[in-house]
C-alpha cells in the first residue's frame, strides 16, 4: 500500500507573493489530483521556474486515500460545519482530518505571503465534462472565470460544510475543480491543467520559463467547449436509509425536459418538473446528494 503523508510538495523561489493552497483526495477514492501534484511538483523542482508566493499541494484524506474508498466514517465534504469547527470534536476520523488541514494550512501560511489562493481537486463517479465550483464571495468568481472551463455557482450556498465554503469563509480565494471521471487520465489533465493556469494566474508563473508549455495546460486551453456560466437550482437529497437508483446514461450538463424520468426513490418514479440541464447525477453507493438541476446564466 502506498504511504501518503499531509504535504505532498511545497515550491518558491523565495519571491514575496500569495499562498496556492491545493488540496486533493478530500475524497480518498479520487486520487486524480494526488497524481496532478506529484507531477507539477516533478516539473517545478526540476526547472525551477520562478513564481511570486509559494504553492503548497497537500492531500485531503490520508486515511480514506490509502483505503482506496470515499471516506472512513463520514464525508469529509461535509464536516466544515459551523457547530463541528466550534465544538473542536474530533470524534470520526474525518473531523481529525479536518483539525490537520485546518493546522497544516496555519502553519503554510507567513508574513510575508500577500494574500491566500486555494483550489480543491475533486472528480465525479461518471464521466463529466470538467468544470469550476464556485462561491460567491469575494473575489471567488472573478478568479474562477480566468480559466477556460465552466463555472457552477451556488453548490456549496445549498450543501452545508464543503471545504471551499470554510476557505471562501476564511477569506481565501478559490474555488473546486471537479476534473472529470474518478480513475481518468482525462482527469489528471484538467487537474493538472488548472493548477499551472492557477500558479500563471495567482503566482505569476511564465510558461515560457519551462522547457515546454505542459501539454495539460494546452488540453485545458483547447480542449473543452467555451465557457458557459451555470447556477444550482435544486438539489435532490438523500436519506441513509433511502434506496435510490439514477436511471442510466446521464452525464453532467445533459439536458432535461418537464416529465422526463430521471430516478427512482424507494420504489417511487421520480420525474423532472424543469426544462433545465442535470448535474452530478449520483451513480455511485455512498452519497447523500441523488442530483443537481442547473440552469445557465
Amino acid at each position: 500500500m502506498e504511504e501518503y503523508n499531509r504535504i505532498l510538495g511545497s515550491y518558491t523561489t523565495n519571491k514575496k507573493g500569495p499562498l496556492l493552497f491545493v488540496t486533493a483526495a478530500v475524497h480518498g477514492n479520487e486520487p486524480s489530483g494526488v497524481k496532478a501534484l506529484q507531477r507539477i511538483f516533478e516539473i517545478l523542482n526540476t526547472e525551477k521556474p520562478h513564481i511570486k508566493g509559494t504553492i503548497v499541494g497537500v492531500v485531503g484524506n490520508v486515511a480514506a486515500l490509502q483505503k482506496k474508498v470515499r471516506f472512513i466514517e463520514e464525508d469529509l465534504n461535509r464536516t466544515w460545519t459551523q457547530e463541528n469547527l466550534q465544538q473542536k470534536n474530533k470524534d470520526t476520523a474525518e473531523k481529525k482530518e479536518m483539525f490537520q488541514l485546518i493546522e497544516t494550512l496555519e502553519n503554510v501560511y507567513k508574513p510575508h505571503h500577500t494574500e491566500r489562493y486555494f483550489i480543491d481537486c475533486h472528480t465525479t463517479s461518471s464521466a463529466s465534462l470538467p468544470y469550476i465550483s464556485v462561491q460567491e464571495l469575494g473575489k471567488n468568481d472573478t478568479f474562477a472565470h480566468q480559466f477556460p472551463i465552466h463555472v457552477i455557482r451556488g453548490f456549496s450556498d445549498i450543501v452545508n460544510g464543503t471545504i471551499d465554503g470554510f476557505f471562501s469563509k476564511q477569506g481565501i480565494t478559490g474555488f473546486t475543480v471537479e476534473a472529470g471521471q474518478h480513475e481518468s487520465k482525462e482527469s489528471e489533465a484538467y487537474h493538472e491543467g488548472v493548477i499551472w493556469i492557477a500558479l500563471q494566474e495567482a503566482c505569476g508563473l511564465n510558461f515560457d520559463a519551462l522547457q515546454d508549455i505542459p501539454p495539460a495546460v494546452l488540453k485545458t486551453m483547447n480542449g473543452t467547449p467555451p465557457q458557459k456560466t451555470f447556477k444550482i437550482i435544486h438539489r435532490f437529497g438523500l436519506k441513509e436509509e433511502d434506496d435510490f437508483k439514477m436511471q442510466p446514461g446521464f452525464e453532467n450538463f445533459q439536458p432535461i425536459q418537464k416529465g422526463e424520468n430521471l430516478a427512482t426513490l424507494n420504489g417511487t418514479q421520480i420525474n423532472s418538473v424543469w426544462d433545465a440541464y442535470i448535474f452530478m447525477p449520483l451513480y455511485q453507493s455512498q452519497g447523500n446528494d441523488g442530483f443537481f438541476v442547473v440552469t445557465e446564466i
